[in-house]
């Protein structure tokens, strides 16, 4: 796993070394509003598929996407105009939205015709998704059932000695103590909290 620190100076420098690895194929550690994430070409069936094999994860537990817009997460689910409300209050920020799916993304992104959405509000992330004009995979950088990381040095530890590893890892250093996203599933006629 190549390392690359970022700060307020190379910001710019470590979106590009993100979308060359993602163009690539690969799979990014990136940090995120809340912790470190695995960031993939949603797009990308073999590099979505390369996340479930780093994160050890079970293939019927679909993986959330981050959008960079409310227009990219129409091309992905169907969005009513209430819920389109909701989300321009929510978004960006520290909500994945559960929605119905349009069908088009690949295996593992997918679960019971639903897709679960997110617009982090992080600069690295937003810099990375104009870049690309593409979904990414939004899940924690941590092997399934590891808590989440939140630093850099714990995403290194995790991963230490497994045969299959991200690609690149931007290293922010400690981020400010935070939980994954809260998830909520907005398909029905109630809102239902599903993580808090």
């Amino acid at each position: 796993m190549r390392v690359l620190r970022v700060n307020i100076e190379n910001i710019g420098r470590a979106a590009q070394e993100a979308y060359a690895a993602l163009e690539a194929g690969g799979v990014v550690v990136c940090p995120t509003d809340t912790v470190y994430g695995l960031l993939a070409d949603a797009a990308n069936k073999k590099a979505v598929q390369k996340v479930f094999e780093i994160k050890g994860r079970p293939k019927n537990r679909a993986l959330p996407v981050f959008v960079k817009d409310i227009k990219m997460a129409k091309r992905l689910a169907r969005i009513s105009k209430k819920q389109e409300a909701f989300l321009e209050k929510t978004w960006p920020g520290k909500v994945t939205a559960v929605l119905e799916n349009r069908g088009v993304l690949p295996e593992g992104l997918e679960e019971r015709g639903t897709v679960a959405l997110r617009i982090p509000n992080y600069e690295l992330i937003h810099k990375i998704l104009q870049k690309l004009d593409r979904p990414l995979t939004g899940t924690s950088a941590n092997i399934s059932g590891e808590p989440a990381c939140l630093d850099g040095k714990e995403v290194l530890a995790q991963f230490r000695g497994r045969k299959a590893q991200p690609d690149v890892l931007l290293d922010a250093g400690k981020l400010p103590p935070s939980k994954p996203s809260m998830i909520i599933d907005i398909t029905g006629k109630d809102y239902t909290v599903l993580r808090s």
